[in-house]
């Protein structure tokens, strides 16, 4: 059970409440530094796990439970502190971007109890290209939305207050045109799950 890939999963499940307290002050320069790096280190121990995982043959009930556990919480805590400390806010539609977080919140709920359902009747949903797509554009999105806040400092506080242009800010930019992309994304690849779960539905 405790093999090297599963404490790899659980290691980034226990690291969130350091991710979420080191994001919790939008104007500690350094206290995002150290989030972004955190984050990276957590997507790098995604990626290991899975492959030490695969090419041990060490794959367990455990880490199938755990692993997607692990990136969906870490997703969700990211857009929500970023979203309570007003982070996911730019220019030309200032809040509104909050609504690409929920967007991506909302299909990680749908999908999981989806999954569950379709477990049930042992029916397996294989992950599509675009899916792992979703999942690139979410990953650069989140990681820029940390990085912005540590190299530009937060947002203006309202749109009134044009302080910065979306080239002073391109790190930032970068972060809400991927969130944007995902979000998309995970719309269109939302749908094609839930078009599989309604055949089994009937």
């Amino acid at each position: 059970m405790w093999t090297l890939p599963n404490i790899l999963t659980l290691s980034r499940i226990l690291a969130l409440p350091l991710l979420g307290f080191l994001l919790w002050w939008p104007g500690w320069a350094l206290g995002y530094y150290l989030a972004f790096a955190l984050y990276c280190l957590m997507g790098i121990t995604d990626y290991f796990d899975g492959m030490l995982a695969r090419s041990s043959g060490a794959v367990s009930k455990l880490g199938i439970f755990l692993d997607p556990i692990a990136d969906k919480i870490m997703v969700a805590t990211v857009i929500l502190v970023l979203a309570a400390q007003g982070l996911l806010r730019g220019p030309v539609v200032g809040d509104l971007h909050v609504i690409a977080g929920l967007i991506i919140l909302i299909r990680e709920i749908a999908v999981s109890g989806l999954r569950e359902f379709l477990g049930g009747l042992q029916v397996s949903v294989p992950v599509s290209k675009l899916a792992k797509w979703k999942t690139t554009f979410q990953l650069v999105a989140l990681g820029a939305l940390i990085l912005g806040a540590a190299v530009h400092g937060p947002p203006c506080a309202s749109l009134a207050e044009d302080c910065r242009t979306a080239a002073e800010q391109w790190v930032r930019t970068v972060g809400l045109i991927s969130l944007w992309a995902a979000a998309a994304l995970t719309v269109i690849t939302g749908w094609d799950y839930l078009r599989v779960g309604l055949k089994h539905m009937d």
